[in-house]
């Protein structure tokens, strides 16, 4: 009697905990089902060009779609293209539907940097890392038109999914899939608000 009352036990324990299985853990996004769609409209700010795209359907990446975002976030300088971590649109689409505007245009400031676009840029701006995550596609700074710039980059921290750079006087934020930190260029009081 005994061992039948240690099983049923352990399976009121298995009901119990299979819901929470499927949770996706804090900042991780949810897994997608199988035929959800992720569309992102994007705008560049350097080359005037728009897409609105849809890049993946479930857990899959349609390999043309990102291609075509990896063309979009060419280097503006360069026109020099790297292949994107695709997480980072994934990202974008998160960040989004976190501050109720999903599908909304994303305005890009700068994607994708070739070392000397980089270089280039530390050499005339403030504020660039010498090793960013730009160099390896893996960062993205951006505006969202209609939405203030702290409340994106709260967003972008709440989603505890990588580096959140803010900068407020440029109005723009930068995301990347790097380690979880954050900064704020040029700026002390404006975190604080």
């Amino acid at each position: 009697m005994q061992p039948r009352k240690s099983l049923s036990k352990a399976l009121l324990l298995v009901a119990v905990l299979i819901p929470f299985a499927s949770v996706a853990q804090p900042g991780h996004a949810n897994p997608p089902n199988s035929t959800e769609e992720r569309r992102l409209h994007l705008y560049h700010a350097h080359t005037g060009e728009r897409i609105d795209i849809v890049y993946r359907q479930g857990d899959r990446y349609l390999p043309d779609a990102t291609s075509k975002l990896d063309q979009f976030l060419r280097d503006h300088r360069t026109g020099d293209v790297r292949h994107y971590d695709p997480q980072v649109f994934d990202l974008l689409w998160d960040l989004t539907a976190s501050v109720g505007r999903p599908g909304a245009e994303i305005e890009i400031v700068c994607g994708y940097r070739t070392p000397w676009s980089n270089e280039f840029l530390r050499s005339h701006t403030a504020g660039v890392a010498k090793h960013s995550l730009h160099m390896q596609a893996k960062a993205i700074d951006i505006r969202l038109p209609g939405t203030e710039t702290l409340k994106l980059r709260n967003a972008a921290l709440a989603l505890r999914r990588g580096g959140v750079g803010y900068y407020p006087r440029s109005g723009f934020i930068h995301v990347d899939t790097g380690r979880v930190t954050q900064w704020c260029f040029g700026c002390a009081a404006a975190i604080a608000g």
